[in-house]
């Protein structure tokens, strides 16, 4: 025979959180080992941090503290605040938060924390079951748990964030530097992409910088729009027949890209000096040249834009 199992209320099992489920936690440590990857051991409830009492610190293997939390309820902010407190407090490195009702929100914290942080955090469901008329038994769900795939989404949204930030002060440089030079980039406002533009007087027609981890580029990007691709190759084709004349002018030669296949094409230079992953000492070195170059591909391809009727 098959027995139904039947979930029971967890305050007819453990009527009081902390004289009940603490205390059987405590006692019961090894139900606590059989759900997540580590081997808690000594146990002890009601640890001072500071004007606050942890529910039960342990031991991992190596003797490192370990915070335990519980509830009877489903979590909160508090019990939230409580546990990354007692993390500090302790010096620990490990934090286990044990809800009868995990909250969406709570979930989604405790996943951040995991991704963004140097400790490891577990979120455990804890439910009471039995089987036809046997005893209550403790039901532990890893809700979330640290992993190794986690710290690399944690480190690659840090190295993102990052990028952002340092490419919005290397365009706030750059900037600076292009309004003493230049009003063709005067009003354009410092982002977080890795690029930035202006329109070059003609609709679908840009002068944009571009900047990557180790070089920048400078460009004339024709783009009128859906279903204007051969317009767009027009466009570049009668540019490109003035290519000797307008690379004299730019005085240097300038990549040619047609972009077979795409929709749009693009009339650039590549400027080698570095990027933004470069030290800030080297920026200015780098925004001098980008701007130097934007300088003379505007002038070099200003007069032929000028005369397109569109």
């Amino acid at each position: 025979m098959i027995g139904k199992i039947s979930r029971v209320a967890l305050r007819d099992v453990w009527k009081h959180e902390a004289y009940d489920l603490t205390q059987w936690l405590q006692d019961n440590i090894d139900v606590l080992n059989d759900v997540i990857d580590l081997n808690l051991s000594n146990p002890e409830s009601e640890q001072s941090a500071g004007s606050f009492h942890i529910d039960i610190v342990a031991e991992d293997e190596a003797g490192n503290p370990v915070i335990i939390e519980n509830q009877l309820e489903k979590s909160d902010h508090d019990h939230l605040g409580k546990l990354i407190t007692y993390l500090v407090a302790m010096g620990s490195k490990t934090a286990i938060w044990i809800v009868s009702n995990p909250r969406p929100e709570h979930i989604a914290a405790i996943t951040w924390l995991n991704e963004s942080s140097a400790a490891n955090f577990y979120l455990l469901k804890i439910e009471a079951i039995k089987i036809g008329d046997s005893k209550p038994a403790p039901l532990l769900t890893v809700i979330v748990g640290p992993s190794e795939e986690g710290k690399e989404v944690g480190k690659a949204k840090k190295e993102m964030a990052e990028r952002y930030i340092i490419r919005e002060k290397f365009w706030t440089q750059l900037l600076d530097l292009s309004k003493q030079k230049t009003k063709l980039h005067a009003n354009i406002s410092p982002t977080q992409h890795n690029w930035l533009g202006t329109s070059a007087g003609k609709q679908g027609l840009g002068y944009n910088y571009s900047l990557r981890k180790n070089d920048a580029q400078v460009e004339l990007y024709i783009d009128r729009g859906k279903e204007k691709g051969e317009e767009n190759k027009e466009i570049f084709d009668k540019l490109f027949q003035h290519k000797n004349t307008i690379e004299k002018t730019f005085e240097g030669p300038l990549n040619w890209e047609r972009l077979e296949g795409k929709r749009a094409c693009r009339i650039s230079e590549i400027i080698n000096v570095g990027g933004y992953r470069d030290e800030e000492p080297k920026w200015p070195a780098i925004h001098e040249a980008m701007v130097d170059s934007m300088v003379r591909l505007e002038k070099a391809l200003k007069p032929f834009i000028a005369k397109f009727n569109i």
